[in-house]
């Protein structure tokens, strides 16, 4: 359970309470990035390989903390996961970790091709994938919707890094 309170006064300390752990982080990355909006596609579709009780933990601790919600879902239903305001500002935070990544650490071409994107686009970029996330998970409409959005922009990316790796293995 967290604090209501952080630790101390200092801005940084106070996100790491809530963003610090790798895990939440990547939880929160197959939200934003994946599209995963359930608990089974958020386990099995992951490439780090999230034991269950920790995912449990995440999610939990991710809907205390207002960055993600869950829908009451009833029997026989899956539980839905939807990213709020607070959690959709940390797009930026992830782009910026995606881009120090690329630059710093191995990264394979497939996995690294959303950061370089957004590395590598303007600022308008995140906010307009900011926008598209808006429009997905609190239902507010983008202004100028532009075609192709960022998200298809970056799947169809994703998807001809690793068309081009299967062909070249």
């Amino acid at each position: 359970m967290l604090r209501e309170k952080p630790r101390s006064g200092c801005a940084i300390n106070a996100a790491l309470e809530v963003l610090g752990d790798p895990w939440t982080l990547i939880v929160l990355r197959d939200v934003i990035f994946g599209g995963r909006r359930h608990f089974r596609d958020l386990q099995l579709r992951n490439e780090e390989g999230i034991a269950s009780n920790i995912l449990a933990g995440r999610l939990r601790k991710l809907v205390e903390t207002g960055l993600l919600t869950r829908d009451d879902a009833t029997r026989g239903q899956k539980a839905a996961y939807t990213l709020t305001e607070a959690g959709i500002q940390t797009l930026p935070v992830m782009a910026a970790l995606g881009a120090w990544g690329v630059q710093h650490r191995p990264t394979t071409p497939e996995l690294a091709v959303r950061a370089r994107i957004l590395a590598e686009g303007s600022p308008e970029l995140v906010d307009d994938l900011m926008d598209e996330l808006r429009e997905t998970h609190l239902g507010i409409a983008r202004e100028n919707p532009k075609s192709p959005s960022v998200s298809e922009r970056m799947r169809q990316a994703y998807e001809a890094v690793r068309s081009r790796e299967s062909q070249a293995g």
